[in-house]
């Protein structure tokens, strides 16, 4: 399933970003970095991936409700984001240039991740005569 696909490719994609990005911001700016990196990974990577996953579960539904679900999904994400930018904003604990740089790099390569990952599964094309 083309879907399974995407989910697993982004999963791994992220996965690798993570370990990269840990090593790399964590020998940077200690522990301040690695906490960057794992916001940033745990937001970035995560709205791209619930979203495929909310795609999975409503995929045998109609497809107004699978829209209503992907669209009320992204109403959720927007407002915990904010929710969590808010509680996070006077802390110190996470770098914020690491968070942004990852939450920026996680977006991008997950969402790639998935595209080359559905572009990849075999599918049967049939059309209507």
């Amino acid at each position: 399933m083309p879907l399974l696909a995407a989910a697993r490719s982004g999963a791994i994609a992220l996965a690798v970003l993570t370990v990269g990005s840990l090593l790399v911001w964590g020998g940077k700016d200690g522990m301040p970095g690695v906490w960057g990196v794992l916001l940033g990974a745990g937001i970035g990577g995560g709205f791209v991936l619930l979203t495929v996953v909310s795609v999975l579960v409503t995929a045998k539904s109609t497809p107004t409700m699978t829209g209503a679900v992907v669209m009320f999904g992204w109403l959720a994400k927007i407002v915990v984001l904010i929710l969590i930018l808010l509680v996070i904003r006077d802390m110190t604990f996470y770098d914020t240039m690491a968070f942004f740089v990852t939450v920026v790099l996680a977006l991008i390569v997950t969402l790639g991740a998935e595209v080359w990952g559905m572009s990849q599964s075999n599918l049967t094309y049939v059309t209507g005569s």
